[in-house]
This record gives structure tokens, C-alpha cells and sequence, in this order.
């Protein structure tokens, strides 16, 4: 047989190598899907409205709730929610399980990290949120989104343990929710793409980075002091940041005032009720826009935390 005889799929003469990186598949073969900042103008998001799975909790501390929550509130803030990304332009999607949810499936930023290449896959590190993955493993595939990496073993990840800070720059933290296992998995991916990680620990009390740490521009960031690790506030620093700490630890804590979004650079939407920190972020050069998320707040997250990026930029 000469090399002529030979069938393309032998690699034979009709066989053509696949010229383009993954990242160059993104919008043909995938979605136009991808995140590298914190603060590009936001496109599109990933949202769960809750439903039936918080209808009826008998324990809901168990539930990681804070307390007796109000679906039915819960689900007109939501759909607020979803009314202001729409009149903002933002591209909005549903999770929209087929199989049963638990009931933190509402938080989708934790759920996933959108990098240009496509989502790292979450795992929960919690009994109470065990198969949320796989929910929204499943509607990102339909939407073409590529699974980089699920995280597996022993790992545990959770997307807002992970911030952009800028498109060479990642801030990865372990504690809670995110273990040495799931961060090591995590730093690995981003390593072969050849962003730079810092890994850093939070401290005891504290459930994610995004709700210590936030970033509202290309060089502001707001963080709330005593929880911030110290060297997520170098790392800011050093790459030419201005960190600005909170002024009310109660609007922080009980009103989740730093869980905000930022729609595009010193834009954000942010919790109403929070009249201190929204001064602070307006000082600082802040547009503020504010919506009321008092019952959401009760399951222990706020709007980053509700609000999965799929696309900025």
C-alpha cells in the first residue's frame, strides 16, 4: 500500500489536524462563553429561582438557612432580580432542573468558575448541597459551555472561593468550602493556562471569598476587615489595586453589603438596606444600584452569590 492508499483516518493525505486551540472554538463550535475579570461589562448569568426544594424544610439549619425563610418572598426578590439583569441588557438563563433540587441550587455563582476556556466544575463541600453539580453540569452543557475540569476525589470547590484579578491573576482560597485537594485540582487547570494562582486561607467563620473580598474596577476593591486574608490584600496591591475596607461590620455581616455584582467597572448592583456601605461605595466612585433581598438573604447568600457569570466583556 503506498502512503497515497492510505485512508484519511490512517493518516493518510486526506487527514487534517485540527488547527485551533480551544479557546479559538469558543463561539463556533461552543458557546461565546468566557470570564478573566471581575468587573468587564457583564453579559450573561446563570440563575435559579427557588422552588419547591424550599418549600417545607423541617431543619433548616440543617438546610443551611439562617433561619424560617419565606418562599413564596423569596421568589418575588428573585424575580426582581432576574427583572433588573433583563432591563440591564444582561443575557439571563435558568438552571431549570429536570431531576429534584436541593435547597441551595438558587446560589449559582458557587456552583461553577468561568474561565476564557470554558467552567470549572464545582463540588460542593456541604452534605445539604451534594448534587447541585450535576444540575447545573447538565444546563451548562446544553448551553455549549465546556466542563474544564469536575472537580473529583476528595476535593471540594466552590465557585466564590475563586476571584479574577485580572486576566493573568487568580485569588483561590481554601477554608470551609474549599479544601487544600479541591484548590490544588483548581490551581492545576488554571497553571496549564497560564494564569498565575494565589492561593489563600480564610479564616474560621468566614463561608467564601466573595463574601470578604470584592471587586468593583480594574484597581478597587472593597474588603471587609479581620476577614480578609492578608495576603489576598497584597496580591491586590501588587497589581496596582486601592483596597477599601467596609465601614459597618453590621451592614457586612447581617446585610451582606460586599456580596455585591459589578455590572461593569465602578457599576454595581448591590443589597438595599445598607445605607452606610452604599455611601462608602458612592464616595469612593461607586454607581449604586440597589434591590431589596431581605428573605433571600435568610439562605445565607446574597446576589453574588445568587449570580453565576457566564460571560463578561
Amino acid at each position: 500500500m503506498t502512503s497515497a492508499e492510505i485512508p484519511a483516518a490512517y493518516g493518510g493525505p486526506g487527514w487534517r489536524p485540527r488547527p485551533t486551540s480551544l479557546r479559538e472554538e469558543m463561539g463556533s463550535i461552543w458557546g461565546t462563553w468566557g470570564v478573566s475579570s471581575e468587573w468587564a461589562p457583564l453579559r450573561a448569568v446563570l440563575l435559579h429561582c427557588p422552588g419547591k426544594e424550599v418549600e417545607g424544610l423541617e431543619d433548616a439549619d440543617a438546610a443551611l438557612m439562617l433561619g424560617t425563610i419565606s418562599p413564596g418572598q423569596m421568589r418575588e426578590e428573585h424575580h426582581a432580580l432576574q427583572a433588573f439583569y433583563r432591563e440591564a441588557g444582561v443575557e439571563m438563563y435558568l438552571v431549570e432542573p429536570e431531576a429534584e433540587a436541593p435547597p441551595n441550587l438558587m446560589f449559582c455563582r458557587d456552583l461553577f468558575f468561568m474561565t476564557p476556556e470554558g467552567a470549572v466544575l464545582a463540588r460542593p463541600a456541604g452534605v445539604a448541597r451534594a448534587g447541585e453539580e450535576r444540575l447545573v453540569q447538565a444546563r451548562l452543557a446544553a448551553l455549549g459551555v465546556p466542563i474544564l475540569l469536575s472537580v473529583h476525589g476528595r476535593g471540594t470547590f466552590e465557585g466564590a472561593d475563586a476571584l479574577w484579578v485580572d486576566e493573568g491573576t487568580v485569588l483561590l482560597a481554601t477554608g470551609l468550602r474549599t479544601n487544600p485537594a479541591g484548590a490544588g485540582q483548581v490551581e492545576g487547570l488554571l497553571r496549564e493556562m497560564g494564569v498565575e494562582v494565589a492561593q489563600v486561607d480564610l479564616p474560621y467563620g468566614a463561608m467564601h471569598l466573595l463574601g470578604v473580598l470584592n471587586l468593583a474596577g480594574p484597581d478597587l476593591a472593597f474588603a471587609w476587615p479581620g476577614r480578609v486574608p492578608h495576603r489576598a490584600v497584597e496580591v491586590l496591591r501588587s497589581r496596582g489595586y486601592r483596597v477599601l475596607f467596609l465601614p459597618d461590620e453590621e451592614e457586612a455581616r447581617d446585610g451582606m453589603a460586599l456580596n455585591f455584582v459589578t455590572l461593569e467597572p465602578y457599576r454595581v448592583l448591590m443589597p438595599a438596606g445598607c445605607p452606610r456601605t452604599r455611601a462608602f461605595y458612592q464616595a469612593a466612585g461607586l454607581t449604586c444600584h440597589e434591590l431589596e433581598i431581605g428573605h433571600l438573604r435568610r439562605a445565607a447568600g446574597g446576589m453574588g452569590c445568587l449570580t453565576g457569570i457566564l460571560r463578561r466583556g
